[in-house]
C-alpha cells in the first residue's frame, strides 16, 4: 500500500512539473512575409544616412547572372517603434540600433516561427557600418539559407514523384506537382513548369568526369558541355535552333556543395541560337567520384520582359534538394 501511495504522488508530481514547463514555454505565432523580402528595423535618421546607404548597397545589390538588374533582397524599412504585432512576425529581419558597444548577433524564432533575425549595434553610424562591413557575407548567407529552407518547406507540401530519377541516375529531388516530365531518357531528364508569360525548366543528366576536369579551364569546359547538351536535347522554335550559353557575357563560376559533395555552381544567361529567346540559368556540376561522373543539375527560366529573381531562386531550392542514394 505504501509503495502504491509513493507511486501515485510521483506521477502527480511528474504531471505537475510537465504542466508547469508547458506554461513557461513561449507559444510562437507562424511567421509571415514574401520570399527574399527583408525587414530592416532602423530609425529614419540612420536609414536616410550612411548606414541605410551601406545596407542598400550590400543587401539590394544586383543578383549575379540575371539579364536585368534585380536586388538580392527586397528591403522594407520599419521604424523600431512600429516593430511589433504583425510586423514583428516577419520571417526575416535585420535590427539596427545605437548602443555603447558594437555587437553582431544572429537569433532564431524569437517572435515567430520560423524566423531568422540579426541584431547589429554600435555607438556611431561609422561603428555600425564597420560591423556591417565585417559581417556582410555572413549576413547575406544567413538570410539566403533561411529563404532556401523556407522555399523547400513550401515545395514539400505537394511533391511530384522522382522515382524516374532514382532509378536512372540514383538521386532523389524534391519538386512540386506543378512540374511535369517533358523528356525522359536513360541519362537525361527535362522537367518543366508553365508560368505566366513563360516557363521554368530543369535539366538533370550525367557526364564523365573528364568532360569538366580535362584541363584547368573549368568555365570553358562547362560552357562547351552546356552547348553540346543544348544542341542534342533542347531545340528552339525554329528548325536547326537550339539553346546555348550566351556568347556576349562569361558566366559567373563559384564553388559549393550539394548533399555534401563538391560542386561547381555556374550562373549566367542562355540564348537560343537561331531565334530571339534568352533568359537566366543556374547550373550545378556535382562531382560524384564514386560513380566517376559529374551529375549536372540545371534550371533556366524563359519569361521575357518580366522579373526572374524569384523563379531562379525556386529552381535553386529544387536543385539543392538533390540527395544521392
Amino acid at each position: 500500500m505504501k509503495k502504491i501511495a509513493v507511486l501515485f504522488f510521483s506521477i502527480v508530481l511528474l504531471i505537475g512539473c510537465k504542466e508547469s514547463n508547458n506554461k513557461n514555454e513561449k507559444i510562437l505565432s507562424e511567421s509571415s512575409g514574401r520570399l527574399n523580402s527583408l525587414s530592416i528595423v532602423i530609425d529614419n535618421e540612420l536609414w536616410e544616412g550612411q548606414v541605410g546607404e551601406n545596407l542598400r548597397e550590400k543587401l539590394a545589390a544586383p543578383v549575379d547572372g540575371l539579364p536585368q538588374q534585380e536586388p538580392l533582397f527586397s528591403l522594407n524599412q520599419i521604424p523600431p517603434k512600429a516593430f511589433s504585432g504583425f510586423a514583428a512576425r516577419n520571417r526575416t529581419f535585420l535590427y539596427i540600433k545605437n548602443s555603447q558597444s558594437a555587437n553582431f548577433e544572429v537569433v532564431k524564432d524569437t517572435m515567430a516561427k520560423p524566423q531568422t533575425g540579426i541584431y547589429i549595434s554600435g555607438a556611431t553610424p561609422s561603428e555600425i557600418n564597420k560591423v556591417i562591413n565585417e559581417n556582410t557575407e555572413k549576413i547575406i548567407q544567413t538570410y539566403i539559407k533561411a529563404e532556401l529552407k523556407e522555399q523547400q518547406r513550401r515545395i514539400s507540401k505537394s511533391l511530384k514523384s522522382d522515382q524516374k530519377l532514382e532509378e536512372s541516375l540514383g538521386v532523389s529531388m524534391k519538386f512540386p506537382t506543378a512540374y511535369r516530365y517533358a523528356k525522359t531518357e536513360d541519362d537525361f531528364f527535362w522537367i518543366r513548369k508553365d508560368i505566366k508569360h513563360g516557363s521554368m525548366e530543369i535539366l538533370v543528366y550525367e557526364v564523365p568526369m573528364q568532360v569538366i576536369d580535362k584541363d584547368t579551364n573549368v568555365i570553358g569546359n562547362i560552357i562547351k558541355m552546356r552547348d553540346s547538351i543544348g544542341e542534342q536535347h533542347v531545340p528552339g522554335p525554329n528548325e536547326g535552333s537550339f539553346m546555348i550559353t550566351e556568347e556576349a557575357y562569361a558566366p559567373y563560376l563559384f564553388e559549393t556543395k550539394i548533399d555534401g559533395k563538391f560542386a561547381y555552381e555556374t550562373k549566367g544567361t542562355w540564348e537560343v541560337k537561331g531565334a530571339f529567346m534568352a533568359g537566366p540559368f543556374i547550373n550545378y556540376a556535382v562531382r560524384d567520384e564514386e560513380n566517376d561522373r559529374y551529375l549536372v543539375l540545371e534550371g533556366f527560366v524563359f519569361k521575357p520582359s518580366n522579373t526572374k529573381r524569384d523563379n531562379i531562386f525556386e529552381l535553386e531550392s529544387i536543385l539543392r534538394s538533390v540527395k544521392f542514394q
